[in-house]
């Protein structure tokens, strides 16, 4: 049987056939059974934070579950349309035992998802998913009377969240020009109003939520409307957000994207600066950029290399006790002040550092050269094989060998889909293809279903 939660929640097509008003109220009840039950109090009822992105059909799922964890016991404070990484910080903050986030995220706006947070806003190990699954459908004991949760508007959460990510910023941002883009998703209130609070002057584009419009030509899926901002306005710089604003991708003052690993780079250096890298060392994936590594390695920074995934990554730094973390597309963790991904709180961080060097985003950006990448996706193939078939990894050495150190390969199966990954790094765009388009070849004639 297909395992009901992905590497990020429950997510899939909204009032489709798995994410809809009544699974929404079953993982909600199985999951204040499991969750509510974890450290909680004896003699009160548990407690759980949720939350959600403007989505049309956040509103019945919302619904959904607020009746689920009411009806197991559970009080519930709704927070309304906030980022996921408030919702996981507001678990924390309320003392709440579990949240709970409605959002897919980056996807298109006919999707949703259900993703849950243990006690202190942590995501959930994959054990504790399985339980919470295992448990949907069981027979259970339903409290009557004074028994039953309660709901209440969580109003002053958004105050809370904005009040935090100003405490944690190192400096004013006063005399910086920002264009924020918020994919008409969960930060288009939440992130102008920060940027501004913290002396930014804020131009807004794609914070117009109708719950129909989210990430739809925006945010950091779309960067051409930031890029186009960035210039009308001369602003010094643009930060685009996804749907749940869990992420964050900039563009400099002359319209050039600066991706994940670039704000990776800059902020591992300034955290250093301020004795606050943990061991001094940077947690990414086996996607970033072969750039990021070389440049990291030169400023005397580790990088250590986990698995794709944000889980992956905050899982090492965790184990491992380092501050910052994350990928390529954006999704950076910054663990001395939040417990996942936080899109607003990374573009906070990019601009106090621009202010505090007084260097251009650009100037900061070219702490890495990012090598010529391609990745290519090898369709209808047999992914059980692509680690153990002799031919291939022969291909995958030989291809390396001729790269010399200057770059890179990475073959990969997806865990979704029925494909492999090719990813090629190399000094040219015209060398990355080459190498791409030859193990791709490979690859369908060694692993042909």
């Amino acid at each position: 049987m297909t395992r009901l939660f992905g590497t990020d929640g429950v997510r899939g097509l909204a009032n489709g056939p798995v994410i809809t008003a009544e699974l929404a109220l079953a993982v909600s009840v199985a999951a204040a059974r499991i969750l509510g039950q974890a450290g909680a109090d004896p003699g009160r009822r548990p407690k759980a934070v949720i939350g959600r992105d403007p989505r049309a059909s956040g509103e019945f799922l919302a619904a959904a579950v607020i009746a689920g964890l009411a009806a197991a016991g559970v009080d519930v404070y709704n927070a309304g349309v906030l980022p996921t990484p408030a919702v996981a910080y507001l678990t924390a903050d309320t003392g709440a035992d579990f949240g709970v986030m409605l959002s897919a995220s980056h996807n298109a706006m006919p999707d949703n998802g259900i993703k849950f947070f243990a006690r202190g806003g942590h995501k959930l190990p994959d054990d504790v998913e399985d339980r919470i699954e295992a448990a949907i459908g069981e027979e259970w004991q339903r409290p009557t009377g004074a028994d039953v949760g309660r709901v209440v508007m969580l109003t002053d959460g958004h105050t809370r969240y904005i009040s935090h990510l100003l405490r944690v910023l190192p400096n004013r941002l006063d005399g910086l020009k920002v264009v924020i883009d918020g994919a008409h998703g969960a930060a288009s209130l939440v992130s102008p109003e920060v940027f501004r609070l913290a002396g930014a002057q804020v131009v807004e584009i794609g914070t117009a939520p109708d719950g129909l419009n989210i990430n739809d030509g925006y945010g950091s899926t779309h960067l051409d409307p930031l890029k186009a901002a960035v210039a009308t306005h001369g602003a010094d710089l643009g930060i685009a957000h996804d749907g749940d604003a869990d992420r964050c991708l900039a563009v400099d003052a002359t319209g050039t994207e600066v991706d994940g690993d670039q704000i990776m780079g800059i902020l591992a250096l300034a955290l250093r600066e301020r004795g606050a890298l943990a061991k001094d060392t940077l947690v990414a994936t086996v996607m970033s950029n072969l750039g990021l590594l070389q440049a990291m390695q030169r400023e005397g920074v580790c990088v250590l290399q986990t698995g794709v995934g944000d889980r992956y990554v905050l899982e090492e730094m965790r184990s491992g006790g380092y501050s910052l973390g994350g990928e390529q597309s954006g999704h950076v963790i910054l663990l001395d002040h939040g417990t996942t991904g936080d899109g607003v709180l990374t573009g906070l961080m990019l601009a106090a550092r621009v202010v505090q060097t007084g260097r251009t985003l650009a100037d900061l950006g070219a702490v890495m050269t990012r090598l010529p990448q391609v990745l290519v996706n090898v369709k209808g193939v047999d992914t059980s094989r692509v680690d153990s078939d002799d031919h291939l990894r022969s291909a995958v050495h030989a291809e390396q060998t001729t790269l010399d150190g200057a770059g890179r390969v990475l073959l990969r199966k997806s865990g979704t889909e029925p494909l492999v990954r090719v990813m090629v790094e190399a000094p040219t765009q015209e060398q990355a293809d080459a190498v791409a388009a030859r193990l791709a070849v490979v690859v369908r004639e060694r692993l042909a279903l």
